[in-house]
């Protein structure tokens, strides 16, 4: 039971800081989602809100490596299509209202630990869009750099659909990076 509410409230603050970035996310925001008891907020992450906002951020890498691990074996561009079609699918679900938690922590935090944290998520994205891009028929290389490519396109094609409250522009990025992998597996 308790590590139920620990997790509902990792899972709440993952889901609100991809709402409302880390600035805007608060305990009680949290334990109002959540309805864990405020107690509990300290029993669970006696070191404070950074905690909190580390374990919610290894949720989100988590749960996109699984997502990803689910085109193992599928081609380069299949892989991609899928990639940004997890992000299309979250903009529409939530009527351009979520994006990214891990972004919204490394742009927000002034936190060393939380920067680092991030970047080993985002590593950990690039690495296992590389292995599977290399295994849908790139060249190590190119899986290496389109990994990279894809990440901070999607990304920010995915701000300005937000701020735009339009697919228009994530299309236009999501057109490009399909060309371009099309292009290298040629």
């Amino acid at each position: 039971m308790a590590s139920d509410a620990r997790n509902r409230m990792i899972a709440g603050a993952a889901r609100l800081l991809a709402q409302r970035g880390l600035e805007a996310t608060s305990f009680s925001d949290i334990l109002d989602l959540t309805g864990a008891p405020r107690g509990s907020l300290y029993h669970h992450f006696p070191e404070g809100k950074d905690e909190l906002v580390s374990a919610a951020v290894d949720l989100a890498g988590a749960h996109a490596i699984a997502l990803l691990d689910q085109k193992a074996g599928a081609t380069a561009e299949e892989i991609t299509k899928y990639f940004l079609n997890m992000w299309r699918e979250l903009l529409v679900r939530s009527d351009f209202s979520t994006g990214c938690a891990v972004l919204a922590v490394a742009v927000e935090t002034d936190s060393p630990d939380l920067l680092r944290h991030t970047a080993e998520v985002f590593r950990a994205w690039r690495k296992r869009l590389a292995e599977l891009l290399q295994q849908g028929g790139l060249a190590p290389k190119q899986a290496a750099q389109f990994a990279v490519t894809l990440i901070a396109s999607s990304e920010g094609a995915v701000v300005l659909s937000r701020a735009e409250t339009s697919l228009e522009p994530f299309e236009a990025v999501s057109e490009q990076l399909l060309d371009q992998v099309r292009g290298m597996a040629q």
